[in-house]
């Protein structure tokens, strides 16, 4: 009786192990040739694999395929291709690099309510899920620009997320999470992405005529305007304290309205405090704000998320503008720098090298070669995040890494990597513009705690308090350096507006 016990027990633990063992098989998504599901299923249950769900409209099934199945259907000409089939999460809010580098999260803003921000843009995605509950009116251009509630671009929406992105567990954060500031909205851009100088005068003006205390402007232009500076000179010395972008041409040229004396013009840093290398610097850079890899709310579905995998190793991915959607697994190949077909590519994802040509023309190298999409590495430091294929269509989705994980890539050439694009109410912008309302936000706060403080002491408190960069002192790069809001809170607290008590 003993032995038989003993056998039932061994017999009990072995079966719990294969059973365990079974419940570890990866799981794919087969794709078959038209007609021939059942003999591949067939032949599937025959090796051990087992099905968790039809695709019928794909002629796809998704199983459980232990080493020995995936190897033995990889062969089977019935079949398109097998990719894993991936795990997707859901999204919790996350807070953007930008929000702690400048102290916003060290400083309430339950008393911004005191406080009104306009901006002065492309519009706002008032239906967005992080920006729907805030405290906001809005006016249209009259020159057709179109509703101020809406947003062809997405720029504008992404400049107000990094203001006030409400706290609601879903998305990011702004500057001013909690729905207490007002905000302005003054469209300016419709489609076509640009607006004249009166119209930019005009919208300044209705931005005052509804209460701002601040005005944000992520734009500019290249050329001096006399009656364009007069309009800032007179909205300063109206208590309004105007903010713009500086710039982003990477040279030592001024932007307008950032470069006349009434307005505060804003470089752009990365995540180590850098300087952005497109950032203007001129001698009326004046403060820094983050402004590289800045993520924010972007009109509803029109947003853009990447992602990459390779042996199991998440890496850093940034998409790239006007790739198509997509969710692909596939062995890598090196494709140098893509500048012809990549023929060794076929049914394999290339891995590109930055340079000598365009992005589109690296990518239809890798269609044409047969690859079934592009992975494109940067040539100099950091991730490639600011890449677009312009007006080129492309059939394959591509997206951008960094150099040194290119580079480490190629020495795993073969491994099987997943990429995926997908659609996203959120996503990463570089530039100025993406600068310019981290200090706008900062300003309206620190400004919601001492409101009897005029709009040029306030701005004399964010220059004495910014964490100096670069140069020792004020620089053309970085200004007098990253804004910092609890800084300039603590400046006031112990001085009073007038930086003497």
């Amino acid at each position: 009786m003993k032995n038989i016990v003993s056998l039932v027990a061994t017999s009990v633990l072995t079966m719990a192990i294969a059973n365990h063992a079974n419940a570890e098989d990866k799981r794919y998504i087969i794709t078959f040739k038209q007609g021939k599901g059942e003999t591949v299923k067939s032949q599937m249950r025959a090796r051990g694999g087992r099905k968790a769900l039809d695709i019928r409209r794909q002629n796809a099934v998704a199983a459980h395929l232990p080493e020995k199945a995936l190897q033995a259907l990889r062969k089977n000409p019935n079949i398109e291709f097998i990719e894993e089939d991936v795990k997707r999460y859901p999204m919790s809010q996350q807070v953007p690099f930008g929000i702690p580098m400048v102290q916003a999260d060290q400083l309430g803003d339950t008393q911004a309510g005191n406080r009104t921000v306009c901006i002065i843009d492309s519009g706002y995605d008032i239906a967005h899920e992080d920006l729907s509950g805030n405290a906001v009116t809005g006016s249209s251009d009259p020159s057709g620009a179109g509703n101020w509630y809406e947003d062809q671009s997405g720029h504008g929406t992404h400049v107000a997320g990094t203001i006030a992105a409400m706290n609601n567990d879903t998305g990011v954060v702004g500057v001013m999470p909690s729905s207490n500031i007002n905000l302005h909205i003054v469209k300016v851009f419709g489609g076509d992405g640009w607006a004249y100088s009166s119209s930019l005068m005009a919208a300044a003006e209705v931005c005052a005529d509804n209460g701002a205390n601040v005005i944000n402007m992520s734009l500019g232009g290249e050329r001096f305007n006399f009656f364009e500076r007069r309009t800032f000179n007179s909205l300063n010395s109206r208590g309004i304290l105007s903010v713009a972008a500086a710039g982003n041409d990477g040279n030592t040229q001024h932007s307008y309205p950032a470069s006349y004396d009434s307005v505060v013009s804003v470089g752009a840093l990365d995540s180590n405090k850098e300087i952005w290398a497109s950032s203007q610097q001129t001698n009326q850079v004046e403060l820094s704000a983050p402004g590289v890899q800045v993520l924010s709310s972007v009109p509803t579905g029109t947003g853009r998320a990447s992602s990459l995998n390779v042996a199991g190793v998440e890496i850093e991915a940034a998409p790239i503008s006007g790739s198509p959607l997509g969710d692909i697994t596939g062995a890598l190949e090196n494709c140098d720098t893509g500048e012809s077909a990549c023929n060794s590519a076929s049914g394999k994802i290339c891995l590109i090298e930055r340079g000598n040509i365009s992005f589109a023309d690296k990518v239809l190298n890798c269609e044409a070669g047969g690859g079934i999409a592009a992975v494109i590495y940067n040539n100099e430091a950091g991730l490639l995040s600011s890449a677009t294929l312009g007006e080129t269509v492309t059939n394959i989705p591509s997206i951008g890494i960094s150099d040194s994980d290119g580079n480490a890539l190629l020495g795993q050439l073969g491994a099987s990597a997943s990429l995926a694009n997908q659609a996203s109410d959120y996503e990463y912008f570089n530039g100025t513009s993406m600068a310019t309302p981290h200090v706008a936000g900062v300003a309206a706060l620190v400004w919601s705690h001492f409101p009897s403080c005029s709009n040029t002491e306030i701005r004399t408190a964010l220059t004495a308090t910014a964490e100096d960069l670069g140069d020792s002192g004020r620089d053309n790069a970085y200004g007098y350096g990253l804004v910092q809001a609890k800084a300039a809170y603590d400046y006031l607290a112990t001085n009073g507006c007038t930086g003497a008590i």
